[in-house]
C-alpha cells in the first residue's frame, strides 16, 4: 500500500513537471512570437530562472538597443550618438555611431579639413596607385602620368567635398568601406575618386574615408541621397584660409 502511493506520488510529481515545461515552452512561443520588450519582461517575472531565462534576458538587450539606435538616428545630432555610445560602447551600431560622431565633428571644425591630396590621405581607388607607380617608374623625358580626376569620368571639379566614414582600426578598414559603397551605389558614386586621410588625435588615428574635388550641390545631392538610405556622410567645406 506504502509502495502504491509512493508511486503514484511520483507519477504525479512528474506530469507536474511535464505540465510546467509544457507550459513554459507555451509562453516562450508566444513572447517569442510578440517579439516585445513587455512580453519578453513579462516572461523574465514569470518564469526568473527558466529554461529561456538567458534566452529572453538576451533578446530584451537587443531591442532596448535597437529602440535607442533609431532614436538616435531620428534624432540625428551629435549628442544623440555620443550617448547612444555611452550606454552602448560595444554595442552593435558603436562602429557607424563613432563614424558618425566623428563626421559631426568634421563638419563643425572647417578649418581643420584638407582636401583629398593633403594630410597623408592615399588614394583608395586601386588605378590612382597604378597611375601613381607609372609617374614614378617613368623616364624623365615622358610626359607624366595624368592626374587620378583627369584619368576617370569625375564630376565637375570643386572645393567641396563628403566624408564617408571615419575608422579607428586601419585603413583597410576604410578601403572595405569604399567598396562595400561602390558597389551599393555605382551611379551615385561614380567619377569620385576617394582617399583615406588619416587625422592624429590623443585617442589615436582615424583614418578617413572622403571624396574630395566636388561642387557644394553635387556633395550635399550625395549626401542626401545616402543618408536617405541610413548611410553615414557628412559635407566636407572648402579649406577657410
Amino acid at each position: 500500500m506504502v509502495t502504491n502511493k509512493a508511486v503514484l506520488g511520483l507519477v504525479f510529481a512528474l506530469l507536474l513537471a511535464v505540465s510546467a515545461c509544457s507550459r513554459q515552452q507555451s509562453d516562450w512561443e508566444k513572447t517569442r512570437a510578440a517579439n516585445t520588450t513587455d512580453a519578453y519582461e513579462l516572461f523574465l517575472k514569470k518564469y526568473p530562472n527558466g529554461e529561456f531565462t538567458a534566452q529572453a534576458q538576451a533578446r530584451v538587450k537587443e531591442l532596448y538597443e535597437e529602440r535607442d539606435w533609431q532614436k538616435a538616428r531620428d534624432t540625428d545630432t551629435q549628442e544623440a550618438y555620443q550617448a547612444f555610445l555611452k550606454q552602448y560602447p560595444e554595442g552593435k551600431w558603436a562602429e557607424e555611431a563613432r563614424i558618425r560622431v566623428e563626421n559631426f565633428t568634421l563638419a563643425q571644425a572647417p578649418s581643420n579639413t584638407t582636401p583629398a591630396a593633403a594630410d597623408g590621405a592615399s588614394t583608395v581607388n586601386p588605378a590612382a596607385g597604378a597611375a601613381a607607380a607609372a609617374k614614378t617608374s617613368a623616364p624623365p623625358a615622358m610626359k607624366p602620368a595624368a592626374p587620378v580626376n583627369a584619368m576617370r569620368p569625375a564630376a565637375k571639379a570643386g572645393a567641396y567635398g563628403i566624408q564617408l566614414g571615419a575608422f579607428k582600426s586601419s585603413a583597410d578598414a576604410a578601403n572595405r568601406r569604399w567598396t562595400h559603397l561602390d558597389e551599393e551605389y555605382p551611379k551615385l558614386l561614380a567619377g569620385l575618386s576617394p582617399t583615406v586621410s588619416p587625422k592624429k588625435s590623443s585617442s589615436g588615428t582615424l583614418y578617413r574615408l572622403q571624396a574630395m574635388g566636388l561642387t557644394e550641390q553635387h556633395a550635399r545631392a550625395i549626401c542626401k541621397t545616402l543618408k536617405s538610405k541610413s548611410q553615414a556622410c557628412v559635407l566636407v567645406k572648402p579649406r577657410q584660409q
